[in-house]
């Protein structure tokens, strides 16, 4: 039983990484964001919100708040509403159209979830003879 409910949590961990993952292509890069001002990429770091000292700033309203970040070495992520409401509130643009597809889910990720699926059967029916 124990090694059922070890491979559970470990296709459970594997299915919660491919999410978060997901969750993370949501975001805007630095080269995204510069498409979308259509500005140069030094102007999007001068814009960007941060500081050589601090890890992740306070939100400051007057300048691009990227999403935190767990590393310095970690690259700036921004998300879409907060460079709509930069580009409106701060550079004055009137008409910001910001896109953002979701991701195709993959055969691996489809397969994932149906070998997740049937191990919780598994596990429930083996839980139910104890």
């Amino acid at each position: 039983m124990s090694d059922l409910a070890n491979a559970l949590d470990g296709v459970t961990a594997a299915v919660n990484t491919m999410d978060a993952a997901a969750d993370t292509q949501n975001l805007m890069t630095v080269e995204a964001v510069q498409k979308v001002l259509n500005r140069s990429r030094a102007s999007v770091y001068r814009y960007a919100n941060t500081d050589p000292f601090e890890l992740n700033p306070s939100f400051d309203h007057k300048r691009l708040n990227p999403e935190t970040r767990q590393y310095k070495e970690d690259p700036l992520m921004f998300h879409p509403n907060e460079v709509a409401r930069f580009a409106q509130d701060v550079l004055g643009i009137k008409q910001v159209t910001i896109e953002v597809s979701q991701p195709t889910e993959t055969v691996t990720h489809q397969l994932l979830r149906q070998v997740l699926d049937e191990l919780k059967v598994i596990r429930d029916l083996l839980e139910q003879d104890h």
